[in-house]
């Protein structure tokens, strides 16, 4: 079963993130896990932190086992770049690219299906849970309804109650403009 995390605009060059994507193809987590802590790169740090989360989605969304998983791929891809520019000689200016890009790790088993029992308990668990969750949802239906009829009546008072309101303010206050300008200026 493939599993991926991605990382969107990373703030390195493709060209510097792919010499460390090519050295963690195809080898098991640990081991890329081990192999990063000994590699001197500036996107080091960003492939542990993504690679952490791969196998986090691989354990609770699938329950899958971690010693059992692989770097199956690593795509990175260039994203937008950002243009400056930095002053030359003769009143010149030249074109600087700040470059970014986007990398997604993808997970796989090597034995497919090792570890897998504990998904299938969580699954039947997760099955009961909606069950029990749409019967609740049924009895709060039929008290919702009985609720509804008497939230109107008292909407309609209120909302009565207001418009009787408004309107007394409504003559209150023609009343005071009326009364302001017809005075005469002085």
């Amino acid at each position: 079963m493939l599993v991926s995390a991605k990382l969107k605009s990373l703030r390195k060059s493709p060209r510097k993130v792919r010499l460390v994507s090519s050295a963690l193809k195809g080898l098991d987590v640990q081991i890329a896990e081990n192999q990063l802590k000994f590699l001197v790169k500036g996107s080091v740090p960003y492939f542990e932190k993504l690679l952490k989360s791969a196998v986090a989605n691989a354990e609770t969304n699938f329950g899958l086992d971690k010693d059992n998983l692989y770097i199956k791929d690593i795509i990175v891809n260039e994203k937008t770049k950002m243009k400056r520019w930095l002053p030359r000689a003769h009143g010149r200016a030249s074109l600087l690219l700040k470059r970014t890009c986007s990398v997604e790790i993808v997970l796989d088993e090597r034995v497919q299906g090792k570890g897998r029992k504990k998904v299938v308990k969580q699954e039947i668990k997760d099955v009961k849970e909606v069950e029990d969750a749409k019967k609740a949802e049924q009895q709060e239906k039929i008290g919702k309804e009985e609720l509804k009829e008497e939230k109107k009546e008292v909407i309609k008072e209120k909302v009565e109650k207001e418009y009787v309101d408004e309107k007394k303010k409504a003559a209150e206050s023609k009343g005071f403009l009326k009364r302001v300008f017809r005075r005469k200026s002085m």
